[in-house]
Formats: C-alpha cells, sequence, structure tokens
C-alpha cells in the first residue's frame, strides 16, 4: 500500500520540488534588422483590398469562445454575400483587406487571416471543439508545465501560448505575411502599466526597435486574451536604445496636431526611454476596447482629414468603404441593482468586468456612428474632386452587429448569459452561429450595402442552407 502511494505521488512530488529551481524562459522577441525595418508596411485596409473600388474592414470583439462562434456565424453570412464586382464573381468576405481582433475575436480573426476559407471546415476542429479549457487545465497540472510555472520568467499565459501554437500551426507575422497579403491582421492587447492599446503592427513594433515578423501568431493571441489575475501578463523587450528610428521627430509640432495625434504621440513616447522601461508587459486587449476598433479609428481622426486615411490610391477608385464591427459582449450574471444587499466579490468583479465594459463597448460604438457621419460628410466634400481618391458614386457603409439584435428575446437572453470562456456547449456554438448570420442578414445597414453591391437576392436563401457554398 506504501509502495502503491509512493508511485503515485512521487511524479508530483518531484515536480514540486523542481519549481524551485526552474530557469525556464519562454520565447521572447529580437531586436529589428535593417532589411525588416525597410520592408515594414502600416496597416491599412485600403493597401490589401482585392479591389481598390472596395476597402473593407472586420472588427471582432472579445468573449471567448462565444465570441468565436458569434464571429464565425458573421464570416459565413459575409461569404454567402455574393455579387459580380468590375467583371468578376465575389463574395464580400473575400474583399476584405483587414481584420481586427481582441481577446476571443483575436482567435478566430487569426485563423482566418492565416488560412483564409479553411475557417469553415476546420475552426470548429481546431479551437471550438478542441475543449481549450479543459486542456488547459490538465496541462497545468502536468509535471514538465509546473516545472516551467516555477520559473520567475514563466507565467500561465505562457502555458496558454504553447497551446495555442498548433492550433496556427506555428506560424509566425512573417510567414503571414509571405504566404497570405490580404487581409491584413491587426490582433491589440493592452500595456499594463499605461492602461494603452499595444498593436501587433510592424509600426508598434518599430516603437521597441523589434521585428514584428519573428513573433509567433500564438503569442499575439495569448496576450490579446490573457485576461488579468485568470491568465500573467505576456512579455516583451524593449530595445528602443538601439534603433535610431524610435527617435521622436523633431519635425513634430504638438500644438498643431489634433487631441487624436497627441494621444497617439503620448503612447508612442512612452516606449522611447527603454532604460526606463525595458520591458513590456501585456494583458488581455478587452482591458482597453473590447470592439477592436479604436485604433483604426484613432489613426483615421489623427489623419486630420478623411482623405488622410487612403492615401496611395488612385484618382477616383473608392467606391465602396465598409466596416463591420462584431460585438459579442455579454450580460452580468445577475441585476444587483434588484437587491439592498451589499454584492459579494464575485458579483463586483462581474459588474467590473461586463458591467463597466459593456458601458465602455456603447461609448466605442457611438464613436464609431460619430466618425461615420463625419467621414460621410467629408465624403460628400472630397468624392468625384480632382485628385481625390474617391469616385462621385462613393458611399461608406458603417455596419453594427451584436447579439443585443437579436429578435427573438428568449434566444437573445441565452446567449447574452453565455459564459466567457475557452470552451463553450456545442449547442451554444450551433445557435451563435446561426445568430450571427442571422442578426447581420437582418441589419438595415447590411440590406443596403447588399442593395448597392447588387448582391444576389437568392444568396440571402442559400446562406440559411449553406453559408459557405
Amino acid at each position: 500500500m506504501k509502495r502503491s502511494l509512493l508511485h503515485r505521488w512521487l511524479p508530483l512530488a518531484t515536480a514540486i520540488v523542481l519549481t524551485a529551481c526552474s530557469t525556464a524562459r519562454p520565447w521572447i522577441n529580437k531586436p529589428i534588422t535593417a532589411a525588416a525595418a525597410a520592408a515594414a508596411l502600416p496597416i491599412s485596409p485600403a493597401a490589401t483590398a482585392a479591389s481598390p473600388s472596395i476597402v473593407a474592414a472586420i472588427t471582432l470583439s472579445g468573449g471567448g469562445a462565444r465570441a468565436a462562434a458569434f464571429g464565425l456565424g458573421v464570416l459565413e453570412e459575409l461569404k454567402a454575400t455574393r455579387f459580380e464586382w468590375e467583371g468578376r464573381k465575389t463574395s464580400l468576405l473575400d474583399e476584405v483587406g483587414l481584420i481586427s481582433g481582441v481577446s476571443g475575436g483575436s482567435v478566430l480573426a487569426t485563423y482566418y487571416a492565416a488560412f483564409g476559407d479553411e475557417v469553415f471546415s476546420r475552426f470548429h476542429e481546431d479551437f471550438l471543439q478542441a475543449d481549450f479549457q479543459t486542456g488547459l487545465i490538465l496541462d497545468a497540472l502536468s509535471p514538465p508545465t509546473l516545472y516551467r510555472l516555477g520559473s520567475p520568467w514563466w507565467g500561465r499565459s505562457n502555458a496558454f501560448n504553447r497551446r495555442l501554437d498548433p492550433v496556427f500551426r506555428g506560424m509566425t507575422f512573417g510567414e503571414l505575411r509571405a504566404q497570405r497579403a490580404r487581409p491584413q491582421l491587426l490582433v491589440t492587447a493592452t500595456d499594463l502599466t499605461t492602461g494603452g492599446p499595444f498593436e501587433f503592427t510592424p509600426e508598434q513594433f518599430g516603437l521597441i526597435c523589434s521585428e514584428l515578423d519573428s513573433v509567433p501568431l500564438s503569442f499575439a493571441v495569448a496576450a490579446s486574451s490573457s485576461v488579468p489575475l485568470l491568465l500573467s501578463p505576456m512579455t516583451l523587450r524593449n530595445y528602443a536604445d538601439r534603433c535610431a528610428e524610435a527617435a521622436p521627430s523633431a519635425a513634430a509640432d504638438p500644438a498643431g496636431r489634433n487631441l487624436s495625434a497627441r494621444l497617439l504621440d503620448l503612447v508612442a513616447d512612452s516606449y522611447r526611454n527603454s532604460q526606463e522601461r525595458p520591458y513590456i508587459h501585456l494583458v488581455d486587449g478587452g482591458v482597453v476596447d473590447n470592439l477592436g476598433v479604436r485604433g483604426l479609428l484613432e489613426r483615421t481622426l489623427a489623419g486630420g482629414t478623411f482623405e488622410a486615411s487612403f492615401k496611395g490610391l488612385q484618382p477616383g477608385s473608392v467606391h465602396q468603404i465598409v466596416l463591420i464591427s462584431v460585438n459579442s459582449e455579454r450580460d452580468t450574471a445577475e441585476r444587483i441593482d434588484g437587491s439592498d444587499r451589499v454584492p459579494g466579490h464575485l458579483q463586483v468583479l462581474d459588474a467590473l468586468v461586463f458591467g463597466a465594459g459593456s458601458r465602455l463597448s456603447k461609448e466605442t460604438t457611438m464613436m464609431i456612428d460619430d466618425v461615420a457621419q463625419r467621414m460621410n460628410e467629408a465624403l460628400r466634400f472630397e468624392r468625384g474632386r480632382p485628385g481625390s481618391p474617391f469616385a462621385a458614386d462613393a458611399e461608406i457603409h458603417v455596419i453594427n452587429v451584436g447579439l443585443r439584435q437579436l429578435k427573438d428575446p428568449e434566444m437573445r437572453r441565452n446567449l447574452m448569459q453565455v459564459p466567457t470562456a475557452l470552451t463553450i456547449l456545442p449547442i451554444q456554438v450551433e445557435q451563435l452561429q446561426r445568430a450571427g448570420r442571422e442578426v447581420l442578414r437582418e441589419s438595415p445597414a447590411f440590406q443596403r450595402l447588399r442593395r448597392s453591391l447588387g448582391a444576389d437576392p437568392q444568396s440571402l436563401t442559400a446562406a440559411a442552407a449553406d453559408p459557405t457554398r
């Protein structure tokens, strides 16, 4: 009996002892090379559009597997929206030049950016049905992971990163750029020190004099999904002292720049002193922007003019500008305002994460609508003018898609209570996918876009039967 107990507990006891002297270190980013710096291009939905006449971007919010399933339904509906454009048959999804994701939405955004239409045949198997949550817990209890977790340089999110890497087949940003130039991918995390967004873009990595191409896709997704306290921050090295490009521009005139431009300058300046900040610690991108769209809006506003966001395009080439923002937020677990009892710790945490988070998402949605109105006003003035990239018939379509828009009240209530977790029930996955297709299909703004594109009315029926046909 004693021998049996000894054999049972010996591996765990050995692992615990080993953790006391663990020196395991995870992957860390490297300084940028001159060649990589010269090849870096800014993120822009216009830069890689299949046709420069359609400039389209999709943003996918956080929300764990709930967000991934709901967003997948939206992608299915976009793929089913088929039309003829400039003499060729295409779909709205195929015209997307940029896909942005935060937290759970970054898993789907990165998978689609890397593997395209495989998302419709393999994403279920690779992520939604993989029981990531149980696998992560079991992995955390294994002796090798226990040893690594005993290291001061290795955290729970590094273990999550290792679980994600096979999902993205070990691909790096450089390999993604070489194999699939479009759509461009934008993954956003939160800088734990500044509370500002940290985007996995060449420009952002240029600020820390590091090379984005060598970064594994799984690292970016793990950083964007590192919920504070539940998971640990992910760490990058700041090499700004080695790179002349990180120095501030002497030509910049803060007094002559608008608020968005000054805020972006402030974020950039926070990385320039690498002696003060030699390391950058990243957590869930939903902390600062759960919709994954604020960065795009801020850069648009920072340019000063709407036209500046489309520089480099041929005059009169742009006919359609499309932004689809997918919001997979959930409700708080219970309404604490219905009782006079002092809320407990879990109730307070739930209200802070989902109540305050919902308010921030509403503010962002209002910001989207406000920017869209200003863009429409600017477009009416600029389209058709000599030298303008906007054709005389150019239009802007901003489409907000969210679970709150579901018409069935019972289904809406049920789906907005699906937990924010890495694994959810198969029936919930199916219902969320169907909801994503339905909400987008019934959106008045989306229906206006379909009419403007001359989309085949039969594709609405086809989408219900086979969204990827």
